[in-house]
């Protein structure tokens, strides 16, 4: 198995506990985890969590919540403030509240929209008339953008999918895959004729669950858990893969420390890493997988004494901004407003998000000149002029995979040129999900694949 992220860990786990197979993990870098990674700072004031990436994960996407269940930490959970749930969008320099009961990027129903002050009235009506817009039925793919645009008008996306997309993948939505981002949104239009009565008919899973949750030591409390349960897993760290090729006893990887051989190969790596390891094999499959674009982001977080912070305005887990804005800066978190304990009692940690598709360059610029953005927003929106006591920034060059148009069949094509080598699989954020239940699902999804193709290779197999 060569990756050691979310993805992987997950696979090992489950590979593990369907046994008969000796597992060999190889992860390029020093540590687990991948993008799951929390910075824990001890000072004299107290402990300061904060995350690289991902610092909360879906409920409602059921395969994170019960792998935490099965690994017995469910009583490490955190979730954010029931009573500062909501979010704003950052309009004309003012914040305004999102409508309550979106479903991912859209309103699950029409009366919260209609009382939203993110819309013009002449937008309102256009989303009122949803239910009358025929469905489209065809089976062609379709941009994000198009698609809320054809439902629900311009404003909404614009106003309200737009900064939620980009919170998401910091993607392009004219040019993000309907099937491959959100295929809820085109199923509720296709099974109901209308994307509103189809959310309304939907019901989650976890529905008792808070929509959000995250862990009391950080979001590496997860592959923390997972690397501790591996038992039976051999993981070797700092061991990149050379090269992958077929041989006779089914693949020959060439490591940081040698040769090994495999009946069978899972790569929950990047697709450009993938990219590299199939090319010998199989260049189609290797083009499919490197024309899946990347986006870059960078994540800073500051921490200030709350009595140099207006706290009162502080009644919400942050805001987004829309690319019609023309900033840099993309969201701004409230961090210990939605999760108080990432800092010790008197501190207030904001995080920023900078990058975005088509406008990365801002990503070129320094710490100092990132940190100096942050502030003078913090300046200009809530009249913050002190220093930070602590800042923590992480750049993600080429980390975020963007599910352009296309996409699924993209990976369909090389899954289909790869089926001619039994016991090679792919699983990971750039095919099927970006999310870290969705990475999750992919990775147990694939260890049954690997399992049930060793029992076909070796009848003898359990």
């Amino acid at each position: 198995m060569v990756g050691g992220g979310i993805t992987g860990l997950a696979a090992a786990y489950r590979l593990q506990h369907l046994g008969g197979v000796r597992v060999t993990l190889l992860e390029a870098t020093g540590r687990l985890g991948g993008k799951i990674h929390t910075c824990t700072l001890n000072t004299p004031d107290g402990q300061f969590l904060f995350e690289a990436g991902a610092d909360l994960f879906l409920s409602r996407k059921p395969w994170a919540l019960d792998l935490v269940r099965e690994l017995g930490i469910e009583g490490e959970l955190a979730s954010p403030l029931p009573a500062r749930s909501r979010s704003y969008i950052k309009r004309g320099g003012r914040f305004v509240p999102l409508p309550d009961g979106l479903s991912g990027l859209v309103p699950a129903a029409l009366g919260p929209l209609l009382r939203s002050d993110l819309l013009s009235w002449r937008g309102k009506l256009r989303a009122a008339a949803e239910p009358l817009i025929p469905a489209r039925r065809d089976d062609a793919d379709e941009s994000l953008a198009q698609f809320v645009e054809r439902r629900l008008g311009r404003e909404v996306y614009e106003r309200m999918a737009e900064p939620l997309l980009a919170g998401i993948y910091g993607g392009d939505g004219s040019s993000l895959s309907l099937a491959a981002t959100f295929p809820i949104l085109r199923e509720a239009e296709r099974r109901h004729g209308s994307l509103l009565r189809g959310l309304a008919a939907a019901a989650p899973p976890n529905a008792g669950q808070p929509p959000f949750l995250s862990f009391l030591d950080g979001m590496e409390r997860l592959p923390e858990a997972l690397a501790e349960r591996l038992t039976d897993v051999d993981v070797r760290l700092d061991q990149p893969v050379h090269l992958l090729a077929p041989d006779e006893a089914g693949f020959r990887l060439d490591t940081e420390a040698g040769v090994l051989h495999a009946d069978a190969v899972l790569l929950t790596t990047p697709a450009a890493e993938a990219a590299r390891l199939l090319r010998p094999l199989d260049a189609e499959a290797a083009d499919a997988l490197a024309a899946i674009p990347n986006g870059s982001v960078a994540t800073l977080s500051l921490a200030f004494r709350a009595d140099h912070v207006p706290t009162e305005k502080l009644d919400a887990h942050g805001y987004l901004i829309p690319r019609t804005a023309g900033q840099p800066i993309r969201a701004c978190t409230w961090t210990t407003s939605k999760l108080p304990h990432r800092a010790p009692e008197g501190f207030v940690v904001f995080r920023f998000y900078f990058g975005r598709a088509g406008h990365d360059d801002v990503l070129e610029a320094s710490d100092d000149a990132l940190e100096a953005l942050a502030r003078a927003e913090l300046a200009d929106v809530l009249g913050i002029t002190a220093s930070p006591v602590q800042s923590y920034l992480y750049r993600w060059t080429d980390a975020m995979p963007q599910y352009t148009l296309g996409h699924l069949d993209r990976v369909a094509r090389a899954e289909r040129r790869l089926a001619r080598f039994p016991g090679l699989h792919l699983a990971g954020c750039a095919y099927r999900g970006v999310g870290i239940p969705d990475c999750v699902r992919q990775g147990e999804s694939a260890a049954r694949a690997v399992h049930d193709t060793l029992h076909h290779l070796h009848p003898a197999f359990p």
